[in-house]
C-alpha cells in the first residue's frame, strides 16, 4: 500500500543515489509523466530499455503482448479512466485507537525497525490480518456494474469501524479515503469516487486495517461482469506471481529469490513486471526491509528471519511500465492506458516456509 510514497521516502535516505527524475509531459491523463530509464530502490524500470529476459521466446511473448495491448485499446468498450467526484472524508469514532501518522499530513518516513512481533504481537497481528482479509472478501462481493468505488469505500469503512479497527489508508499522508480502488489502467493508489464500475472492468481493492496496535495489509484484483480473456489471464498470472514469491520465503532465504521467481513467471507469459517493492508491516504500516519484487542485480538484500512479517505485492502490466500521476498526487495510471493487475498478502516467516496471514 502507498508504494510510490514509500519509494520517495527511501530516495531521500539514500544520498549517494540519484533521485528519480520527474518530467512534465502532455498526456491523456493531464498528470505528471514519470519517464526515467531507471527508478531508485525498487521503483519501476522502463522495460522496453531493460527487458525482463534476453530469451528469444520471452521477447516474442512481449511483442505478442504489445500487439495484444494495441488490439485491446482499439477494441475497448469502456472509455479511458477519468476522475469522478470525491466525497468528503468519512468519520471514525473517537473510541477507536488511531495510528500515530495521523498527527501529521506528511507521508511518514519508512521505519528502519524490522517487524518481528513477539508471541503476543503475533496473535494481534493475525487478528488484524484476518480482519483485513474478511473486509477484502466483502469488498469483492460489491464489485459489479453500476456500483461506484465510493460506495465500496463507504461499505469497507463501515465494516472496519464496526470491528473496532481503523482503516489504515485514511489520513495517511493526507489520503482522503479508507481503501484504495484501482480500476483498469490505474496501477495503484486509486481514490474511490463517483465513477460507476462498468461491465468489463478490472479493479484492484487494497485494504489495510489498524487493530489493537497492528496493521494488516492485503489486496486483490477483481473482475467486473464480462471481462475479456486477455484481462482474465493478466489477473490470473499476477496472482500466480504472488503465490510463487511466497513459495520461496522461509527463515534464512535470500530476498533476491522473491524477485527472481516473480520476474521469471511474468516473463514466461510476456508480461511486464512493474518495479515496486514489498515492505515490512506490523506496529507500523511501512518498515524495512524493502523487498524487490523483480530480478535485481545491484543491491544486496538481507536474509529472511523467522518471525518477520512483511508484504509481497507484485504489479503486472500488458503494455508499458511507464506511468502517469494524476493531479491528485495519488492516482497512478499506465502511460499507454494499458491494464494493470496487482495482488498482495501479509506473510509471517517460519522455519520452513511462510504463513499467509491475510486469509479469512
Amino acid at each position: 500500500m502507498f508504494l510510490l510514497h514509500i519509494l520517495w521516502s527511501v530516495a531521500y535516505s539514500h544520498q549517494r543515489k540519484m533521485l528519480q527524475k520527474i518530467s512534465q509531459s502532455r498526456s491523456l491523463f493531464n498528470g505528471d509523466k514519470l519517464t526515467p530509464s531507471r527508478y531508485f530502490a525498487g521503483a519501476p524500470t522502463n522495460l522496453f530499455s531493460f527487458p525482463l529476459s534476453v530469451n528469444k521466446k520471452s521477447s516474442s511473448l512481449r511483442i505478442k503482448r504489445i500487439q495484444q495491448l494495441q488490439s485491446t485499446l482499439e477494441d475497448r468498450i469502456n472509455p479511458p479512466l477519468v476522475c469522478g467526484r470525491v466525497s468528503p472524508r468519512l468519520r471514525v469514532p473517537d473510541h477507536i485507537p488511531k495510528p500515530q501518522y495521523l498527527e501529521s499530513s506528511k507521508v511518514p518516513m519508512i521505519s528502519s525497525e524490522l517487524q518481528i512481533p513477539d508471541s503476543n504481537g503475533i496473535v494481534k497481528m493475525k487478528k488484524a490480518c484476518k480482519l483485513a482479509a474478511r473486509v477484502l472478501d466483502y469488498a469483492g462481493t460489491l464489485v459489479r456494474p453500476f456500483v461506484t468505488t465510493d460506495e465500496i469505500d463507504k461499505a469497507v469503512h463501515q465494516m472496519i469501524i464496526e470491528s473496532g479497527a481503523y482503516p489504515s489508508p485514511l489520513g495517511y499522508g493526507g489520503f482522503p479515503k479508507s481503501v484504495c480502488t484501482s480500476v483498469n489502467e490505474c496501477m495503484f493508489h486509486g481514490i474511490p469516487d463517483s465513477r460507476p464500475l462498468q461491465n468489463g472492468d478490472i479493479i484492484n481493492i487494497d485494504v489495510a486495517v489498524y487493530l489493537d496496535g497492528y496493521h494488516g495489509d492485503t489486496s486483490k484484483t477483481f473482475i467486473c461482469g464480462d471481462v475479456n480473456e486477455s484481462l482474465k489471464q493478466l489477473v490470473k498470472v499476477t496472482e500466480e506471481c504472488l503465490e510463487k514469491g511466497i513459495s520461496v520465503c522461509k527463515d534464512g532465504a535470500s530476498f533476491k529469490q522473491i524477485g527472481k521467481i516473480i520476474s521469471e513467471h511474468a516473463a514466461k507469459y510476456g508480461y511486464n513486471m512493474e518495479r515496486f517493492i514489498g515492505h515490512g508491516v506490523g506496529t507500523v504500516l511501512h518498515s524495512e526491509p524493502l523487498i524487490y519484487l523483480h530480478s535485481n542485480y545491484d543491491y544486496e538484500l538481507e536474509y529472511m528471519i523467522e518471525g518477520q512479517t512483511f508484504t509481497l505485492e507484485p504489479i503486472l502490466t500488458i503494455g508499458t511500465t511507464e506511468f502517469v500521476m494524476w493531479p491528485d498526487k495519488w492516482t497512478i495510471v499506465t502511460a499507454d492506458g494499458g491494464p494493470a493487475a496487482q495482488f498482495e498478502h501479509t506473510i509471517l516467516i517460519t522455519t520452513t516456509s511462510a504463513e499467509i496471514l491475510t486469509i479469512s
